[in-house]
């Protein structure tokens, strides 16, 4: 008889930018390092929490929301670093695979991407790539402070426990931060577009954006209202302690 495998921890990172007149569009990646159990569909950035995720040095590099805030939103069963360390992950993930960093200054400033940081984020993402640089050292070497506050908890998914490897995910909305752009690397992420949730979902129905069933839920949820600020407005209301 075999044992149910446990899931690993992961997060994901819903991340939507503001379109004109209105309304709002969603990142949606297809990534060549998908497990079997996506089947190579579209889905949002996302990634197994690492031990790294929690430790007591990043932690403290952490600003917007404490741990046992964190502990609260998300269940008694997570002590309160482990509970952060979700947050931690989702900034770390949507970083390392679309270039995206949710970071302030240690200062308090915000971190703007102008054409010469647009470049140090592709040469520190390349470091990181090689193992010369994890994410913890970044954050010191560079004194960037990840800034928690602007992930919202959004919802929780978790695969079937009868494939091999399975994921207890945690998604978040965030909007993208002014001034920076996506820079999905080709081996992060193989193919990746910004739409609106009802395009998605007609282009599903249609059989030409296959995507996961979490994926598909949320985007069905995310339809639904007409503005970030309305979708923030109604999550952040729903959280347990409040952001």
């Amino acid at each position: 008889m075999s044992v149910a495998a446990i899931p690993d921890r992961a997060s994901s990172v819903i991340l939507l930018r503001e379109t004109q007149p209105r309304g709002f569009e969603v990142f949606l990646a297809d990534r060549p390092d998908q497990p079997p159990i996506l089947g190579g569909k579209y889905c949002f950035p996302g990634a197994s929490v690492r031990k790294s995720d929690h430790t007591q040095g990043i932690l403290s590099r952490c600003r917007g929301l404490s741990g046992e805030k964190a502990r609260v939103i998300l269940g008694a069963h997570f002590a309160p670093p482990e509970a952060l360390g979700f947050w931690i992950a989702a900034i770390r993930t949507v970083f390392e695979q679309v270039g995206v960093l949710f970071a302030i200054k240690g200062n308090g400033e915000p971190v703007t991407s102008a054409a010469e940081l647009s470049v140090w984020l592709l040469e520190i993402r390349a470091a990181q790539r090689d193992g010369a640089l994890d994410f913890p050292t970044l954050m010191e070497r560079e004194n960037l402070v990840c800034d928690a506050a602007s992930l919202t908890y959004f919802s929780h998914w978790q695969t079937l426990a009868e494939f091999s490897r399975s994921f207890d995910t945690r998604f978040f909305l965030a909007a993208m931060p002014d001034n920076q752009t996506s820079h999905g690397l080709p081996y992060e992420i193989a193919h990746s577009l910004w739409l609106a949730p009802d395009r998605a979902l007609q282009l599903f129905n249609r059989g030409e954006l296959p995507m996961t069933f979490p994926t598909f839920v949320s985007l069905r949820t995310l339809a639904d209202f007409g503005s970030v600020k309305s979708l923030f407005n109604e999550f952040r209301k729903e959280m347990p302690g409040k952001q």
